[in-house]
C-alpha cells in the first residue's frame, strides 16, 4: 500500500513539473543565453561543480546548479576571493535548470543561466551533506519590525556585497530594503557601487546576483541600467512603511490576481524541450 502511495506522489509531482525540469542534461551546442531573464533559455550550459574552492552548492538534488559558462567562472572567482579574505564559504543556491527555462515554482527569472542566489550565511565550517540537501535559511531582517538582526550581521557581509557589486559582469544585486539601508549607512567612501544593489521583497536571507548578457549571446535581452545615483535616499525610503506596527499585522484577504499575458518563448528555445513537451 505504501509503495502505491509513493508512486502516486512521484507521478503527481512529475505531471505538474515544468517541461524544463524534466530535462536532466544541458544541450551540447555552443553556449548562449537566449531571451530575457524571465522568459528565455540556456544553450550549452554548464553545471557548477559541487566541490569547489570557497563555496558549497545547496539542494543539488534539484538540478538548479546550471548556468552559462561565464556565470560558472564568475562564481568560482567570487568564492575564491571571498575565502581568501574572510575564510568563509559561499552557499550557492538556485541558478538555472540544465537548459534554463521556467521553473514550476520558486522563480520567474533564472531562465537564461545568468541569475545566481547566494545565501547570506557565510560559513567558516563546511556544511554536511544533509545540511546542504535540506538547508534552513537564516534571515538577516526582522520582518515584523523592518529592522536588521544585528546579531546576525557580520562585517564580511558588507565586504561580500561590495566585492560582488564592483565586478564588471554584475548588472544587479537584489536584496531586502533593510539590508540595502545597512550597506548605505556603512559605506563611508564612494557609493557608486550601491547603484547596482536594488531593494526587492523576499531577499532577506540571500542575495540575487544578476549578470549582464555574455559576449556571443546575440539573442540575449538585458535589463535597462538602474536609475542614476546610489539609491540610498528617497528611492530607498519609499520601500519602508510609514510606521512600524507594534503587533504582527493580520494577513490581508487575498484576491484572485488578474491573469498575466502569456509569454511567447523565443523560437531558439523550443527545440531544447521539444521531445519532453510532446
Amino acid at each position: 500500500m505504501k509503495r502505491w502511495v509513493v508512486c502516486l506522489l512521484v507521478m503527481s509531482s512529475l505531471s505538474y513539473a515544468s517541461p524544463w525540469e524534466r530535462v536532466s542534461t544541458p544541450s551540447t551546442a555552443p553556449a548562449q543565453s537566449v531571451g530575457h531573464y524571465a522568459n528565455g533559455c540556456l544553450i550549452g550550459g554548464e553545471a557548477l561543480p559541487l566541490d569547489g574552492e570557497g563555496y558549497q552548492v545547496l539542494r543539488s538534488q534539484n538540478r538548479r546548479n546550471f548556468a552559462h559558462p561565464s556565470a560558472i567562472r564568475f562564481i568560482e572567482k567570487l568564492s575564491r576571493q571571498t575565502f581568501a579574505t574572510s575564510h568563509r564559504r559561499l552557499l550557492v543556491a538556485d541558478m538555472s535548470l540544465p537548459r534554463g527555462g521556467q521553473f514550476s515554482s520558486g522563480h520567474t527569472s533564472h531562465q537564461t543561466g545568468l541569475d545566481i542566489d547566494i545565501w547570506l550565511q557565510l560559513e567558516a565550517t563546511p556544511w554536511t551533506k544533509e545540511q546542504l540537501q535540506k538547508p534552513k535559511p537564516q534571515s538577516l531582517v526582522d520582518l515584523d519590525y523592518y529592522t536588521l538582526k544585528k546579531d546576525q550581521w557580520r562585517p564580511e557581509h558588507f565586504e561580500l556585497f561590495k566585492l560582488t557589486a564592483t565586478q564588471p559582469d554584475v548588472a544587479r544585486i537584489f536584496v531586502h530594503p533593510v539590508i540595502k539601508k545597512q550597506l548605505c549607512e556603512l559605506e563611508e567612501g564612494d557609493t557608486v557601487w550601491l547603484q547596482k544593489v536594488r531593494p526587492w521583497w523576499g531577499h532577506h536571507y540571500h542575495m540575487h546576483v544578476r549578470l549582464h548578457c555574455p559576449e556571443g549571446s546575440k539573442d540575449c535581452r538585458g535589463q535597462k541600467a538602474p536609475p542614476k545615483g546610489d539609491g540610498c535616499g528617497s528611492e530607498l525610503a519609499s520601500w519602508f512603511p510609514r510606521s512600524v506596527p507594534v503587533e504582527k499585522p493580520k494577513k490581508a484577504v487575498q484576491t484572485k490576481p488578474k491573469p498575466r499575458p502569456k509569454k511567447i518563448m523565443p523560437p531558439q528555445c523550443e527545440p531544447l524541450i521539444a521531445q519532453v513537451s510532446n
